[in-house]
């Protein structure tokens, strides 16, 4: 899913759990809404591991052109490609964010909210697109999926 798409659905949603839970400041309002968006940080570092560059716009252009590559394929040649190991997508970030959050501070309780929220967002995005979901775990991915080809060299 597309970073702006995730802000804008994030918006809504912040709101939305604000009515739910008055309760929770503004700023931890923000942090959901920001770690919602920003946990696609993971494919930027990705990208600069891969091409040993930090041009955030061409990185941009990058996944773009991936896509582009492979969305005209069908779904059974798409489960076929590995999309790359996005180190914050999984639950195992989940679980340290969780832990962290009922033990060390709420900060991290609201980062893993926005986390959560995110990969709910993936979930149907990735089954529509890929025809199966590859961010579930990073365990599973890293043994399941270094097998496939990538989809962009």
């Amino acid at each position: 899913m597309h970073p702006k798409l995730h802000f804008l659905i994030g918006v809504f949603f912040v709101i939305f759990f604000h009515f739910i839970f008055p309760q929770i400041t503004f700023l931890n309002l923000l942090i959901i809404l920001f770690s919602s968006v920003l946990i696609d940080v993971d494919h930027y570092f990705y990208y600069i591991i891969k091409k040993r560059d930090f041009n955030l716009f061409k990185c941009y252009e990058w996944y773009k052109e991936g896509v582009k590559k492979t969305h005209h394929l069908p779904i059974k040649e798409r489960k076929k490609i590995y999309t790359g190991f996005y180190m914050f997508h999984g639950i195992e970030p989940l679980i340290i964010l969780f832990l962290l959050g009922i033990s060390v501070s709420q900060f991290f309780f609201f980062i893993f909210i926005g986390f959560s929220f995110h990969l709910l967002l993936d979930i149907p995005s990735e089954i529509v697109i890929k025809g199966t979901f590859q961010k579930i775990s990073l365990i599973y991915n890293y043994t399941q999926f270094k097998k496939l080809k990538e989809y962009r060299e």
